[in-house]
Formats: structure tokens, sequence, C-alpha cells
């Protein structure tokens, strides 16, 4: 049987306010981008608490990736599994960013919810250094566009996808690490009731 962690809007806003003061302290983004639909509702969060005094909020721009998919097993029941190709579903909207050189000597944080396989996250970092790199090298501008990730979980686990070793050393922030588990996100959730009960559940059971 699948071990599953329920994870509270309350959960989430927690580790998004106990991270931020990190993030501020070493990376200090100028932009947000979302990888949905699981890191909309940290991004929005975490700005919150990455707003400076006296200083604009951190824009959050949006990108779609797909990686899982449903797979059937019994007649009432359906179960995600991952998958093994990202499908890019949605990308930077320029009209609003204005031009991908726009991203040059940025400091560009991007937010998912969970680094379980690396995959999505590892499409992410190097197709968003493709498409700036490309941009840097037609101007001829030697500013380095630096990106950095940040995840509510991280999945002790063997990764499919890499990242590069300096966004792994320096510039990456995992609020929480946890084992293996399904983790049951409050959005993805039907019966928010019944969701926030599993989580206070499995709290009683541990003592918590």
């Amino acid at each position: 049987m699948v071990e599953k962690l329920y994870v509270t809007y309350n959960d989430v806003h927690k580790l998004c306010q106990e991270t931020a003061p990190k993030i501020l302290a070493d990376f200090k983004p100028h932009l947000m981008i979302a990888i949905g639909g699981g890191g909309y509702v940290p991004a929005r969060i975490l700005r919150s608490f990455l707003k400076q005094p006296d200083s604009p909020n951190i824009p959050i721009q949006a990108i779609g990736l797909s990686l899982y998919e449903q797979l059937p097993t019994a007649a009432d029941q359906v179960v995600e599994e991952p998958g093994t190709k990202v499908t890019r579903t949605q990308w930077l909207d320029l009209t609003s960013l204005g031009k991908m050189s726009n991203l040059i000597g940025k400091r560009v944080l991007i937010v998912d919810e969970v680094d379980d396989t690396r995959t999505t996250l590892e499409y992410a970092v190097k197709e968003l250094q493709k498409d700036v790199e490309e941009a840097r090298a037609k101007l001829g501008i030697d500013e380095k566009t630096e990106f950095g990730v940040f995840v509510l979980h991280n999945k002790d686990k063997q990764k499919r996808g890499t990242l590069p070793a300096d966004v792994v050393d320096d510039k990456y922030w995992a609020a929480r690490t946890v084992g293996d588990e399904w983790i049951c996100y409050p959005w993805e959730a039907i019966d928010i009731d019944e969701h926030d009960a599993n989580a206070a559940a499995a709290l009683a059971k541990k003592g918590l």
C-alpha cells in the first residue's frame, strides 16, 4: 500500500514562510516562474514573504509542463504514475514579460510543489537557460542569468533528471525532504474537508 502524505493549505503557507528568509539571504529573485499546476499556489504565497519594504512585488510568470499520466487500475480508482517525457503545454508570456532579453542578468526562481524524479525541473531549467542564452548571444551581452529552484518537498530518492551544479550547490531550496511517499496537496482535493480530516488523522496517528 502506498504511503500518503496529506498537506494542508496551512502547511504550504508555513513552509513558504519558513524558507523565504533563506531565499532572500542567498538569492533575492527578480522574477518567479511557477510550474503549473503545482507551483502556482506556493509561488503566490512565497511572494508575500519575499516582499521587501518600499519594493514592488516580484512578478510571477507561469509555464505548463506535464510529466504525470493517469493510469487506470480498478474500476473506481485511478492513480498517477510518473511519465517519461515532459510535455510543454504553456511557456512564458512574452506579451507581459516583453522580450526574453529582459531576463538577461536577472535572478529567476523556478517554483514547483515537489521534486520527485527531477525530470520536470531539469526540463524547465535547461529550456529557460537555453532561451536566455540564445537571446544573450544574439545581443552580445556578457551578463548571465541566474536560476534557482524552490520546492515544498524534495523526495529522497534516485533522480532521473539532473540540475546544473551551481543550482544544486547554492540555489536550490526544498522546504522539506521526505521519503518516496504519495503527496496529496490541497489544490488536488475534491473534498477539502475530507482532505484536512485525513491530514489531522495522520498527525494524530504519529502522536503530533
